[in-house]
């Protein structure tokens, strides 16, 4: 976890209004299962080689070369999330729910006699990640406070009290706001005068800390997709799409501190510290992608996904209430208050990882005539380079604070990150005008190393009816994820951490007609 660290004079950038990145959102961007229509995650989302479906032009467009019908679709889901967080020997439970869509849009197809070669167009809108959820954790620490990392901060900067305490603040959203409410102040210790948070004497104690943390997340990460799938004849496919990622990001987090003894004279009774945070903008990313066809039933795929490059603006306001003692001082501060006034904002630019699909597909009776098919076997193998995730300055002349800061941040998703594989497999059987459908999905840590397991499982079933140029797909998602929150960082200390298993239930349905 000391990988997690890095110094504390860096995250903090030259002007007021900056907010420093976290090694959390290099993966934000890139670490969630795939998503698709109704039937291609009825299969476990396979779609690196069966292609005929609008999901194509997220994964290998390639498979948009398939169609030979124009059709519109449109997909639609609901998701209720179970999230359990064990802190300290601690189990908390919160739920929350959400509806939610998948690739939508219209596939417009030409077929050439010439060689039995066919073309299509495909236009589409999709939210590829849901950031809907809640995580609540709660315990008792007798080994470190959240308001440590404050004091360190403080520490690190080498600046005086007067220096940070004013309107344009190097550290209007942490430290500054510490220091007016006195949750860290400097003392003197044998002489030394020192950087010290009022919970640490309750620490020095040896008694514990009442520590609760809630986070609730909201917005989703979307994309417009326009792909294009050429099919050559009996073996070859190619196509590429190019898409505009848009990013909504909205969290609240609470993180509060009580002192659990009964003295009224130890220097701290509590703290609540409030961080709304938000994360909007927009990129593009280029997709290409072949199908090889050796034998008419047998369908190899690969496409490779270029970095996503985004263009995002953060923005973040904070609250402090802190209540110490000898004497008695209860206050609330704004960090709206070293800012000018305004909600702090900071433009930067981030690139999400390089992807590459490896697939294969077995087609029961594959022949020309597709409602003679009886169904499929597939399976996908994706590799995703998170520690590629890099961020920069927006600006056309950063400043050399931002540049040492991006420099320092990027070393550190390289080291505490990771390439890992994902798996995909499922398999589609037909009945005349009724399909079934089943798959399953394994998505590895992101991490290089972790306190707790890290990944992403996917179960799915579901049903389909095609009839006449009409269908409609409906799909059951079961989500596991295992992850882990760190809610602070100490350089001095060792960081403490909650497990998080959460459960997501997905009813999806994609309807669609031919023309």
């Amino acid at each position: 976890m000391k990988k997690l660290l890095f110094s504390i004079t860096l995250l903090v950038l030259t002007t007021a209004a900056a907010n420093a990145q976290v090694p959390e959102d290099a993966i934000r961007y890139s670490w969630y299962p795939q998503n698709a229509s109704a039937r291609i995650l009825g299969a476990g989302g396979v779609m690196g080689s069966v292609g005929g479906d609008i999901t194509a032009g997220y994964v290998n467009p390639a498979g948009i070369g398939f169609y030979r019908v124009s059709e519109a679709v449109f997909t639609s889901g609901f998701g209720l999330t179970n999230t359990k967080a064990s802190y300290r020997g601690n189990t908390t439970k919160e739920s929350s729910n959400a509806f939610s869509f998948g690739p939508s849009g219209a596939i417009i197809a030409r077929q050439q006699n010439r060689n039995n070669r066919s073309d299509a167009i495909a236009i589409s809108f999709t939210q590829n990640a849901s950031f809907k959820n809640t995580i609540h954790y709660k315990g008792l620490n007798n080994y470190s406070s959240y308001a440590e990392q404050f004091a360190e901060e403080f520490s690190g900067l080498n600046k005086s009290i007067s220096e940070v305490l004013n309107t344009n603040s190097i550290a209007p959203y942490t430290a500054a706001p510490a220091l007016y409410t006195y949750l860290i102040d400097t003392v003197r210790v044998n002489g030394n005068l020192i950087v010290k948070a009022a919970p640490e004497y309750i620490l020095d104690q040896g008694k514990a800390l009442q520590q609760d943390m809630i986070r609730n997340t909201k917005g989703g990460l979307y994309e417009v997709n326009l792909a294009y799938g050429s099919n050559l004849g009996a073996k070859w496919l190619w196509g590429a799409s190019v898409g505009i990622p848009l990013v909504n990001y909205e969290s609240n987090t609470v993180f509060s501190e009580t002192d659990t003894s009964a003295d009224q004279n130890n220097h701290f009774r509590s703290f609540s510290f409030t961080d709304n945070f938000t994360t909007k903008g927009a990129g593009v990313i280029a997709r290409l992608g072949v199908i090889y066809r050796p034998k008419e039933y047998i369908r190899l795929g690969f496409a490779i996904h270029t970095p996503t490059y985004m263009t995002l603006t953060d923005s973040r306001q904070t609250t402090l209430h802190t209540i110490v003692e000898n004497p008695v001082f209860d206050t609330t501060i704004n960090s709206t208050m070293f800012t000018n006034g305004e909600r702090g904002e900071a433009k930067y630019v981030q690139t999400s990882p390089l992807r590459a699909v490896l697939s294969a597909s077995y087609v029961f009776r594959e022949i020309t005539e597709v409602s003679k098919q009886r169904g499929f076997l597939s399976a996908d193998i994706e590799y995703v380079n998170h520690n590629g995730s890099r961020f920069s300055s927006d600006s056309n002349q950063p400043t050399s604070g931002e540049k040492a800061y991006y420099k320092e941040l990027n070393t550190v998703v390289k080291d505490i990150y990771k390439g890992n594989f994902n798996f995909r497999v499922g398999g589609e059987l037909k009945f005349n005008t009724i399909m079934a459908r089943l798959g399953f999905g394994y998505y590895g840590s992101p991490y290089k190393e972790a306190p707790s397991k890290a990944n992403k499982m996917t179960f799915s079933g579901g049903l389909g009816y095609r009839n006449k140029g009409f269908f409609v797909d409906l799909t059951y998602v079961h989500l596991v994820t295992n992850d882990f929150d760190v809610p602070y960082r100490l350089a001095a200390a060792q960081n403490t951490y909650a497990s998080l298993k959460q459960m997501r239930e997905n009813v999806l349905a994609t309807v669609g007609v031919k023309f």
